[in-house]
């Protein structure tokens, strides 16, 4: 599927991917974050790359 950006589905979901892994590198290693210590930021991100997740598998299947 191709969106009005010039961009297929594939790679948008690379780049959110490279992205959402960047953060987590970082956040991890410089700010001190940890998964499910319950802070807002990082449950916040994880949250919205899984909603991108999922609107993109439903756009690839339909």
């Amino acid at each position: 599927m191709t969106y009005s950006i010039g961009r297929d589905s594939a790679s948008i979901g690379t780049a959110v991917g490279l992205a959402v892994v960047l953060v987590a590198i970082v956040g991890t290693q410089f700010l001190g974050w940890e998964w499910g210590d319950g802070r807002f930021l990082p449950t916040m991100i994880g949250i919205v790359a899984a909603v991108i997740a999922v609107v993109l598998l439903l756009n690839r299947r339909g």
